[in-house]
């Protein structure tokens, strides 16, 4: 049983949990409406519904949010995507899930307009590209290469660089889809599509990397 003064630090942090949620979450909406430089910190604080004040003692600065943001949106999307059991002796299956997941996370409207609000940002601020790009990409490759590395080990793949497999599998996948949505150019992404690339993508995949017959 929790102490009186315990529960009130518990309570506490919730609290602080909770509000710098909303300060993400209000950052986010204001951001992606504005962009870096439209934004401005006194309007995330009213969308977030929280004061100026108490926006600063989170973070002190619109870059430092922005940073934070960003790195967060993108780290979560690794840890949600990329959860690979390496036991699975089943490569295709978890290949096959892995891209479809993978795609339907890539087309998602609010998905593009965060990789186009961290572009339009990253001319003046190059951190935040590296930050977005190494808490997510990174992360992701680095995931998707452990489980590659597995399954070459019990020679259920050829031996190769994993990380450079990961790459070619999740590029196979999306193959200029991304530089399509960030355009807007074409069609609206389907399930149907997605289906096929991810067929096509795996069997690529296997046919250059699957074990020796």
């Amino acid at each position: 049983m929790m102490t009186g003064s315990a529960s009130v630090v518990s309570v506490r942090a919730s609290q602080e949990t909770d509000k710098r949620r909303r300060i993400l979450e209000g950052a986010r909406a204001v951001f992606l409406a504005a962009g870096f430089d439209g934004a401005s910190m006194g309007e995330i604080a009213r969308v977030a519904g929280v004061s100026k004040g108490t926006l600063y003692v989170y973070f002190d600065s619109k870059e430092a949010l922005f940073e934070a943001l960003t790195s967060a949106e993108r780290a979560g999307l690794a840890e949600a995507l990329f959860r690979l059991d390496a036991d699975d002796p089943d490569v295709a299956g978890v290949l096959t899930r892995l891209g479809h997941s993978y795609l339907t996370e890539l087309a998602r409207p609010d998905h593009v307009a965060v990789i186009r609000m961290v572009i339009g940002a990253t001319e003046k601020f190059p951190r935040f590209g590296q930050a977005f790009y190494e808490a997510g990409p990174v992360q992701g490759v680095a995931r998707l290469a452990a489980y590659l590395d597995a399954q070459v080990v019990a020679e259920r793949l050829k031996a190769a660089d994993p990380e450079l497999a990961a790459k070619h599998f999740l590029h196979l996948c999306q193959a200029g889809l991304l530089t399509r949505l960030l355009f807007a150019a074409g069609e609206a992404v389907t399930e149907r599509e997605i289906g096929y690339r991810v067929e096509e993508a795996v069997r690529v995949f296997l046919a250059g990397y699957g074990p020796k017959a």
